[in-house]
């Protein structure tokens, strides 16, 4: 409250319209009914805010007095207000962070995949399953999406967690991300998280028994 005192009803005549505020040093100001800025008339005792400044005589008088507990609620309501702008702010730029990272994690994932299929330690077709996979799985994500919107039927969550444990977990991932679809649902990303391990094992043992496969 720059360039405003507190202060406390002293005086009030009601017949005549004004009254004086004593300030926090001690000071009487005198106020005018007209800058008495509520709905209702003034009342004796009652904490208030004001400016001071002066009448057409160059007396000292307060101006735009307002009830104190008014103005508290309105700065906390502002301060809420900002409060909120700022974890949105927070928020967002978390979610921003976190889409650069998932998808770092994706193309890394497609990379290593591609490395090793051009080092001959992995078949092109499985290279090809990841994603063909997960592009399969970013489309159901999206569609099922869709239908939660529109109230259609729905794609099952086994479904989905299946789809990430054959192979398209990162379109999974992406899907979440972008899509903002399955990512706030904890047990639903525990599950997911599981999958991802067991394709993760899975792919392991690809690599390390390439002998047994026919292709």
């Amino acid at each position: 409250m720059a360039n405003r005192q507190q202060g406390q009803i002293k005086k009030w005549q009601e017949e005549k319209g004004f009254g004086f505020i004593e300030t926090e040093a001690g000071e009487q100001v005198f106020f005018h009914v007209s800058e008495f800025k509520a709905r209702r008339r003034p009342t004796l005792g009652e904490a208030v805010v004001f400016s001071v400044g002066q009448d057409n005589q160059g007396r000292k008088q307060a101006k735009q007095v307002q009830e104190l507990g008014f103005v508290q609620q309105q700065m906390a309501q502002k301060n809420q207000q900002i409060r909120q702008r700022n974890q949105k702010r927070s928020a967002q730029a978390d979610f921003e962070a976190g889409q650069k990272k998932r998808l770092f994690v994706g193309v890394g994932f497609y990379m290593v995949l591609i490395l090793l299929a051009v080092m001959d330690k992995l078949s092109w077709l499985v290279v090809g399953w990841y994603a063909a996979l997960g592009l399969i799985t970013y489309l159901m994500y999206a569609k099922d999406k869709a239908a939660a919107q529109s109230g259609d039927w729905r794609t099952p969550e086994s479904t989905l967690h299946l789809l990430s444990m054959l192979g398209g977990w990162v379109g999974a991932m992406v899907a979440q991300t972008y899509l903002r679809h399955k990512s706030q649902k904890a047990d639903f990303r525990m599950t997911y998280y599981l999958t991802v391990l067991i394709n993760m094992a899975g792919l392991l043992f690809v690599l390390t028994n390439k002998e047994l496969l026919p292709f």
